[in-house]
């Protein structure tokens, strides 16, 4: 298969070929020197307001032992443009051909998280599952459903991410049980007879016929057994979703039936789940998510042997990002100065921390529901 190897990756076999070359050059002509480099986004995809900062654990595996001191903001925090999320300090060499997997792991998994936390905030306190790991290279799969999963969704669908995280793993039928079983109510009834008690009868409802009758008759068929229906419809069949799903939960609350959940998935993005946010009970959320756009992180020398240099268009020098616990606004300041103050009389607090020294980790890491829980609160105070 085309993987790489955590070995691999751990050697700095993963490396742009520029890296070795330079660290050659450096140790060579006698250059290499303690540098200060940080990491930042100056643009932020498709105008977002804000990103979730996630692959910091990663980082800190990566770089474990090596003479290093890094400072960084926790992992499911918010960030913005410009700001510093992350510090290296140390000899250039011992980091430089790592910067390739470093960049790897948060361009892509805060890409997969602020993607989960604007439809977080988007779908308020209705149910959202990752259903997108098809649709990356399964090697990364972990890691894109753990993303997904800081950022705000409530389950994902793969059986090993959902260990890893310790939590049960999410699905409901697919069309080919019911093309394999002739019938979408044979489909459901074997479905129930051959599956633990613990697991939600959720049934796909629009593979052969009208999306309202087969509902009407799985119901029929199954009862108060029937946890909820979804639509998978996809977008050259589906009509008015809207309508549709309207009409579905008028017939079930005829039947006394208003706690069947409805759900929806298939191609749903931002502007086809807005609309449908009053109307069901719950989404699931494939390419959008796994796919999401790239966070631009790059990494910057900032300071070399303590003397502040940057590229054009970098401000140089070591800095703190200064967060305001009321507003939520921040400034980014030089690293000398200690304390700011928020013009809305707030107090304001460096989130930019040591998170290792001397090559040692010198923080817990928290647990995966600590980080996710993080990002929740944190998403209060912002805006889509």
């Amino acid at each position: 298969m085309f993987i790489s190897t955590k070995e691999d990756i751990l050697n700095a076999k993963v490396t742009d070929v520029y890296f070795d070359r330079t660290v050659y050059t450096l140790k060579v002509k006698g250059l290499d020197k303690k540098v200060r480099a940080e990491i930042s986004v100056k643009k932020l995809p498709k105008n977002y307001k804000w990103g979730i900062f996630v692959g910091l654990e990663e980082v800190l595996e990566l770089l474990e032992g090596k003479n290093l001191n890094i400072r960084a903001i926790k992992e499911g925090s918010i960030f913005r443009e410009n700001e510093p999320v992350l510090e290296i300090e140390g000899l250039y060499s011992e980091f430089a051909k790592f910067e390739t997997a470093i960049l790897g792991f948060l361009c892509q998994e805060s890409g997969v998280a602020t993607k989960a936390a604007r439809l977080r905030k988007l779908v308020k306190d209705k149910q959202l599952l990752s259903f997108g790991a098809r649709r990356m290279h399964p090697a990364i799969a972990v890691a894109i459903e753990r993303a997904a999963y800081i950022g705000g969704c409530d389950g994902v669908s793969t059986v090993q991410a959902a260990n890893v995280l310790n939590i049960q793993p999410s699905g409901t039928i697919p069309h080919s049980l019911v093309l394999l079983s002739g019938d979408t109510v044979s489909a459901a009834q074997y479905f129930d007879e051959t599956m633990d008690s613990n697991v939600p009868r959720i049934i796909l409802i629009d593979t052969f016929g009208d999306e309202k009758f087969e509902t009407l008759r799985v119901f029929e068929a199954l009862g108060k057994k029937l946890s909820g229906i979804r639509l998978d419809t996809p977008n050259s069949r589906r009509g008015n979703l809207k309508a549709i799903i309207e009409e579905i939960r008028w017939e079930l609350s005829l039947r006394g039936a208003d706690n069947v959940k409805i759900f929806a998935s298939g191609g749903l993005d931002e502007e086809t789940i807005e609309p449908l946010v009053d109307v069901v009970d719950g989404f699931g959320v494939g390419t959008s998510i796994s796919s999401a756009s790239t966070i631009d992180f790059s990494m910057d020398i900032v300071e070399i042997e303590g003397k502040p240099i940057a590229k054009k268009g970098k401000n140089s020098g070591s800095k703190s990002l200064f967060r305001c616990k009321k507003c939520f606004s921040d400034k980014v300041v030089p690293y000398t100065i200690k304390t700011q103050e928020c013009s809305c009389g707030g107090s304001m607090q460096d989130i930019l921390e040591y998170v290792v020294q001397g090559g040692k980790t010198i923080i817990d890491l928290p647990n995966i529901k600590s980080i996710r829980e993080h990002t929740l609160t944190s998403l209060r105070f912002v805006d889509l």
